[in-house]
């Protein structure tokens, strides 16, 4: 039986990607997007199948009425993508109190209000499945983006927690989580106004940045496909073969530093 997907932010990168290729395996879509003119064309090639919606995950009032619309025009919610966000270049000293709010209130508040609307009609049904969209920098931050990773971090420990409220009713919870990949996303990023004490340090890591090996966004749909059909899907799934390597390295680290430093933690109980 196909399957009925809710997905945020599917203009473009890895929204727009899964979204054609859910369709195109012969599952519906309600495809949103801020602008609808961006995902209008998605019905001119998949008819029926393919509800576009105009949404913006700050809109506290729109986001109930849009997953509503989807549940009502499909008669189901199966899968609830939470793709949509931004990020932020900036250091710590940098970023404005307006620009962290604003990337907060799209890439955390934005995925609660989403979850917030769909829990009660998956409850309804008995089942459904939610994927946050997380990044491997919620896991190993890196400096520059560390706003926009803090942001990937509490959606982290939020879709955990959701996890664990939510099995009683038959839902699931995956957080995806991807490494570096060629999109487009690096375009929709804002900018602070930059110190010049950062210069030397922003050029580096900056070059250092252009050098990574970025993996094939069109290569992701098998794996979430394989998520979404799995009886026991994971909590936590990478995207693309560079991220594992660095994770074992920095828990690695975490935990010899913890040892390291465990007779003052235990003197301290």
């Amino acid at each position: 039986m196909s399957k009925v997907w809710f997905i945020t932010g599917a203009s473009r990168g890895f929204g727009r990607i899964w979204a054609e290729a859910a369709l195109e395996r012969g599952d519906k879509v309600a495809a949103t997007a801020r602008s609808l003119e961006s995902v209008s064309d998605l019905e001119e090639r998949f008819g029926d199948a393919v509800l576009p919606l105009q949404l913006d995950v700050t809109d506290a009032a729109r986001v109930p009425e849009a997953v509503q619309e989807a549940f009502e025009h499909f008669g189901r919610l199966d899968v609830l993508v939470n793709n949509a966000g931004y990020s932020l270049i900036a250091t710590t000293e940098e970023a404005t109190d307006e620009q962290i709010a604003d990337l907060f209130n799209a890439n955390y508040t934005g995925v609660v209000r989403i979850v917030r609307a769909a829990l009660p009609l998956m409850r309804q049904q008995g089942s459904g499945h939610i994927l946050g969209v997380t990044s491997s920098l919620g896991v190993v931050p890196a400096p520059l983006i560390g706003v926009y990773a803090a942001t990937k971090a509490a959606a982290e420990s939020l879709h955990e927690s959701l996890a664990k409220e939510v099995a009683q009713f038959g839902i699931k919870v995956t957080m995806i989580e991807p490494g570096a990949y060629a999109t487009e996303f690096g375009k929709s990023a804002t900018r602070a106004n930059p110190l010049d004490v950062y210069d030397t340090f922003r050029k580096d890591f900056m070059a250092g940045l252009m050098k990574l090996e970025r993996g094939n966004p069109k290569a992701t749909s098998e794996a979430l496909f394989k998520v979404v059909d799995a009886e026991q899907p994971p909590l936590r799934l990478i995207l693309g073969s560079t991220t594992l390597p660095q994770i074992r390295a920095t828990y690695a680290d975490r935990l010899a530093t913890w040892d390291a430093w465990q007779a003052v933690s235990d003197a301290a109980q």
